[in-house]
């Protein structure tokens, strides 16, 4: 935890938990159908019984409450302390005492804490592990995690070449300080905030895919560091290389984004 409050005290770090906090206030019943929905598609199921899930960086909790809706038994580490305290906040509302659900704080890159957790049936990271400050090592942990048939849902930013330093460059700066935070937001503001919004309210998607909240996914675009990217072909051939076969793809079309993978450990 110490460490964790000196890097974001550095600028080195955005503080993904405070943002998490502030959209546990607009969670409904409609974005939590909207995550359990955004599972199912994406890993080819209609529910999680007798699974084991791992949700590494789990954030608000929402994906980790909708695989325990679904059946599944949960564990949830995250590195940031205040995530950790949304998502044990979630359990209490959804699930309290219910031993079938595990919140810690921990991290991807501890091998020895991850080295005591076992096999998952499936190990789910969306938008976390560009965020660590090692994403090639981070990949590589989370690797032994996955049981055999296991699957391995991860989103990973898209890489867009000069565009990703450049968003580099504004997280990087949006960190360093209130100045850079202000005007970081007032600069992307027509871009990110308005622009999409109109949109968005235009063609009826202000809930972003996923339970998601429009304007908290955009503050984490835009402070969202360490930040890390990788292109398909370089997520296809990591994981191809250790065994693990493609089963599901969804790309962000070469824009600014995550990409979805799910893979299968053969």
């Amino acid at each position: 935890m110490s460490e964790h409050k000196s890097e974001v005290k550095s600028g080195q770090r955005f503080e993904f938990g405070a943002n998490w906090a502030q959209f546990l206030s607009v969670l409904n019943d409609e974005r939590i159908s909207l995550a359990d929905a955004s599972l199912k598609s994406m890993l080819g199921v209609d529910d999680l019984k007798g699974k084991r899930f791992i949700d590494i960086g789990s954030g608000s909790g929402l994906f980790s409450l909708a695989a325990r809706r679904l059946g599944a038994s949960v564990h949830s580490f995250d590195y940031d302390p205040q995530s950790v305290a949304c998502t044990a906040e979630l359990k209490q509302r959804f699930f309290p005492n219910d031993n079938n659900w595990v919140v810690e704080e921990g991290s991807v890159l501890d091998t020895a804490y991850l080295q005591r957790l076992g096999k998952f049936d499936v190990v789910y990271s969306w938008g976390v592990l560009h965020h660590t400050g090692a994403m090639w090592q981070a990949l590589e942990h989370v690797v032994p995690l996955v049981a055999e048939q296991g699957r391995l849902f991860i989103a990973i930013y898209n890489d867009q070449g000069l565009g990703s330093h450049y968003w580099t460059s504004v997280k990087r700066f949006y960190n360093s300080g209130f100045i850079g935070k202000l005007s970081m937001i007032l600069l992307h503001l027509p871009y990110l905030f308005c622009a999409r919004y109109v949109v968005r309210l235009l063609s009826g998607r202000l809930n972003v895919e996923r339970g998601m909240s429009l304007w908290f996914d955009m503050l984490d675009w835009l402070g969202g560091y360490p930040f890390e990217v990788a292109t398909p072909e370089q997520m296809l051939f990591f994981f191809r290389n250790r065994g693990f076969v493609l089963n599901n793809l969804k790309t962000c079309r070469g824009r600014h984004g995550c990409n979805e993978f799910v893979f299968i450990k053969s």
